[in-house]
């Protein structure tokens, strides 16, 4: 994921998910060429230099595209959701994707190690564009979330492939320059795609938000797979292109997402019969979370445990949250699309600069206590957002809370990363990202799930014609999405005192 956390399929989310530990992850010995010392022209060359330049724009470029799709599909959603009559199963739209990635990531990990990463990112990538495309013609919203899960596997794909690919071909130096770019990368998105995407849905229709998207595929796929095939082609050590999958893990990871999926659909349903499918959702989760995550995350152990459960809360709360802003703008204050998506849009330059406070060496030694401020600002921004639904309080609000939010996030989605390396060894920094990662979706997947069904639990399934006629409106469902979510938020503060251990 990259600096914004994630592939943020919220509003603003994403990825996802998440380029975020890109930038702390350390070269492994990959048993190939040694690409990263072997592209050494000289010690004045750059990311944008005649050697890496092709591979640079390229991959920015994809995440230039995940950027856009992420912020302007969140504007485009809830008029796709009134229209295919499914404003019930809002919450499906982003959990699903959350869902199919889980399984994605581990896949991709074990498919880059004995393959290299040109087919996962091949794949992944018009996986994705398969996704939006068959959201963007769907007749009914089960069809809608069924785009969404094929794009959510080819974003689980992308994402552990491109951490391959930059640990791979860029030499140690470069690397905090490549992840810049990737940071800056969501900037302009996240003010011009809530923008363009609210104008395309207005003007044209929310189809055309999904199906015009995968047309601009085209130029990152040839600027980047060509450099990908030659610097970073081949599998990781030397035999291990004839070794099998870890088969336990693959079993684990499917674990993970059936059981998430089963879970979210006993959330929503709401019926005695529900409980059925809920229950095994949770059998097929637990021991498949106690596998893929470091002992003692549940418990918030200290050190790296609580590393990646932070991850998780963090993301998980403010992305379940982000993901309904737009909506209750639309329905509750009567914005456009336009409007709803654009109150979000100061957030990516808040969480750029917030990545950017972080990472100067004079705060090193209080980054724990920038951690705890930056949860508290998240809880702020969460359970401030549900104001709006007394009218006497400017819909601005929002704007300003997400914004202070979204510096907050920035301070602890880039700092978990920082944290994570530093208390890894050098030979579990891959399988330690991972779990981060997998942390990251599955919150995301669980909060998102347990806020739905909050939702339609009390009647948000029922505010399709809100925008137009006030008596339809239950603003009592949005609070509950936004005030529990705070409180989890308010809880990643008390984890962010124990993210070392004692001396």
């Amino acid at each position: 994921m990259t600096e914004k956390g994630g592939w943020r399929q919220g509003s603003l989310s994403v990825v996802g998910l998440t380029l975020a530990g890109m930038a702390a992850l350390e070269p492994r010995d990959t048993g190939v060429a040694d690409v990263s010392k072997d592209a050494r022209p000289g010690s004045g060359e750059t990311v944008l230099g005649r050697s890496y330049r092709a591979l640079s724009v390229g991959i920015v470029s994809v995440v230039l595209l995940i950027a856009f799709e992420a912020t302007a599909v969140g504007t485009a959603m809830p008029v796709a959701a009134r229209e295919l009559d499914g404003v019930g199963l809002y919450a499906f739209a982003f959990s699903g994707y959350f869902t199919t990635s889980l399984f994605g990531m581990v896949l991709a990990g074990q498919w880059s190690d004995r393959r290299g990463p040109l087919a996962p990112v091949s794949c992944g990538i018009a996986a994705f564009a398969a996704g939006l495309l068959l959201s963007g013609t769907a007749g009914a919203m089960w069809v809608f979330i069924l785009g969404r899960a094929v794009q959510g596997l080819g974003g689980g794909l992308v994402i552990v492939a491109l951490y391959v690919v930059v640990g791979r071909a860029y030499p140690e130096r470069l690397r905090p320059a490549i992840m810049a770019a990737f940071a800056a990368s969501w900037v302009v998105p996240s003010v011009v795609g809530p923008l363009a995407s609210g104008a395309v849905t207005e003007h044209l229709g929310w189809r055309w938000v999904f199906v015009g998207i995968p047309a601009l595929v085209v130029l990152p796929l040839a600027l980047a797979l060509p450099q990908i095939r030659r610097r970073a082609g081949g599998p990781v050590g030397a035999g291990a292109e004839a070794a099998s999958f870890d088969r336990r893990r693959i079993r684990l990871a499917f674990g993970i997402s059936l059981g998430a999926g089963l879970l979210q659909y006993g959330a929503q349903d709401l019926r005695p019969f529900s409980l059925l499918p809920a229950a095994a959702g949770v059998a097929l989760l637990v021991p498949a979370v106690l596998g893929l995550l470091p002992p003692g995350t549940y418990r918030a152990a200290r050190g790296l445990p609580s590393v990646v459960l932070l991850r998780g809360v963090a993301a998980g709360s403010f992305i379940a949250a982000e993901s309904f802003v737009p909506l209750m703008l639309v329905t509750q204050r009567g914005l456009s699309p336009t409007l709803a998506g654009f109150s979000l849009a100061a957030g990516g330059l808040t969480w750029a600069v917030g990545s950017w406070v972080q990472s100067r060496s004079r705060v090193e030694p209080y980054r724990e206590r920038l951690m705890t401020f930056g949860m508290v600002l998240v809880a702020a921004a969460i359970a401030a957002a549900p104001s709006v639904l007394i009218d006497a309080v400017p819909a601005w609000t929002v704007a300003v809370a997400w914004a202070f939010g979204c510096f907050g996030m920035g301070l602890v989605i880039s700092s978990s990363s920082v944290l994570l390396l530093q208390l890894s060894a050098p030979e579990e920094a891959g399988t330690n990202s991972a779990a981060l990662q997998i942390s990251d979706a599955l919150s995301n997947v669980l909060l998102l799930s347990a806020g739905g069904a909050a939702f339609a639990a009390l009647g948000g399934g029922t505010v399709t014609h809100a925008a137009t006629d006030a008596s339809g409106s239950h603003p009592a469902a949005f609070a509950a999405v936004f005030l529990p979510m705070a409180g989890v938020a308010l809880v990643g503060a008390w984890v962010t005192t124990r993210l070392r251990e004692r001396t």
